[in-house]
């Protein structure tokens, strides 16, 4: 019997970025034989592994494919169909893989030996993060193949967590993150110095992540609907790390409405993109707006060219809740709310089959009844300091206002997510 063990060497931690490099500690042991046990001849002893490999896979698990079957095996970079794909059991199909490392050919080992081995990989740069999703799953596998003689194929999956990198957008971006460097063409040569290294990919991408997700200035939107102003809603910064905390105040001073209670909810939105969906634009009005001014011939002729068009695929949006802060805020003049963010989700991303996005789902609940004013209460004061007594009403006419506010969430550096490795093991008998 043989034993292969399998560790990552950053223990503390199995989450990694892309481009990052993966370094896994792979031993191969043959156990002493027991003192009872007396071998017969030699074969007894050794054992013999005919080959051993090792690959980085990244699987898509989706329950809905809309490509044709020579679409997807083209998409795939996987390098033909071996026989360790027949050994390889795991859900969904294979969206991408690295060339395989042959670790060795032809390995003896005699009782009580062993043999280490450290494999080596960069996570690629264009595959998916790890997502487990409603309808789409990506996940990620560190596959090690091996094959005893006489027997067939035996795999060992040591799975890992993979989160994007995040890169500038735009050409503005980029030249603020790399403005410190500028200057330094410009100073004279110094022998005597050693030359400054150019940052690597990681820590260039975590220096525009402090950048990008550092406090700007706070974002101010005013609540209304139809029966006057609800409150003004302030947001610090609209964009996040995995871990932080979202935290905003919510000020009805300035609000005509009273509002009873509230709701804020952080969802993950899980967006199907299909080929040909039709989706609305984001200059595009809504329905409400629209109604309002235009003409009734304008509506009738839309209409009717509307139903002469072949209706298209809709894309289909899945909503998971998180975090949640729920609030009777009746009298309050000021509020505010903090939302924190899970270490274990996935941040905005986008590939061909889905979008995920992030929001802050709002849910007012306003009130025009006259027993809630404050001038009532100001002229009941006023009478009588002494003694004053307010009774709630038993039944208040209630509305309930629904708010969604798209934020971004970024990934955070992966040595701050605690997601220990343990170590894996794999018998061949």
């Amino acid at each position: 019997m043989l034993e292969i063990n399998a560790k990552l060497l950053r223990d503390q931690s199995a989450v990694f970025m892309c481009g990052e490099v993966v370094e896994c500690l792979i031993d191969f042991i043959h156990p002493s034989l027991p003192e009872h046990k007396i071998s017969q001849s030699n074969s007894d002893i050794l054992e013999n592994l005919a080959w051993a490999t090792v690959q980085l896979h990244c699987h898509c698990n989706a329950s809905f494919n809309e490509k044709a079957p020579h679409d997807a095996a083209a998409n795939r970079n996987v390098g033909g169909s071996t026989s360790l794909n027949a050994s390889n059991q795991l859900k969904g199909e294979v969206l991408h893989s690295t060339e395989p490392k042959i670790l060795f050919c032809d390995l003896r080992l005699s009782p009580g030996e062993a043999k280490q081995f450290l494999y080596r990989e960069t996570v690629p740069l264009n595959t998916p993060p790890t997502y487990r999703g409603i309808r789409v799953k990506y996940y990620y596998k560190i596959t090690v193949a091996t094959q005893r003689l006489g027997s067939t194929v035996q795999a060992l999956n040591i799975p890992i967590r993979v989160l994007p990198l995040p890169l500038p957008q735009s050409d503005l971006d980029e030249a603020i993150t790399l403005n410190d460097e500028s200057n330094e063409d410009l100073a004279p040569n110094n022998p005597f110095l050693e030359k400054k290294r150019p940052p690597s990919r990681i820590e260039y991408a975590l220096h525009y992540l402090r950048g990008v997700t550092a406090r700007r200035r706070p974002n101010f939107f005013m609540i209304n609907n139809k029966w006057g102003k609800v409150g003004r809603f302030c947001l610090f910064k609209s964009a996040y790390k995995l871990g932080e905390d979202i935290v905003a105040t919510i000020d009805f001073s300035c609000g005509t409405i009273k509002c009873v209670q509230l709701s804020v909810t952080l969802q993950c939105e899980e967006t199907e993109l299909l080929h040909g969906a039709m989706s609305p634009p984001s200059g595009t009005p809504s329905a409400k707006e629209d109604s309002k001014g235009a003409d009734s011939a304008d509506v009738a002729s839309s209409s009717a060219e509307g139903a002469n068009e072949p209706e298209r695929p809709k894309n289909i949006s899945r909503v998971t809740n998180y975090s949640k802060h729920h609030e009777v805020c009746l009298g309050m003049l000021q509020t505010q709310v903090i939302l924190p963010i899970p270490l274990h989700v996935t941040p905005t991303f986008r590939t061909e089959l889905i979008e995920v996005s992030w929001r802050l789902h709002f849910q007012f609940v306003t009130s025009t009844n006259a027993e809630l004013s404050s001038e009532m209460l100001l002229d009941r004061t006023a009478e009588s300091e002494e003694g004053l007594e307010w009774v709630a009403p038993t039944d208040i006419a209630i509305e309930t206002m629904i708010w969604s506010l798209p934020i971004t969430i970024y990934p955070t550096a992966p040595l701050q997510i605690p997601q220990p490795c343990g170590e894996y093991k794999l018998n061949i008998k």
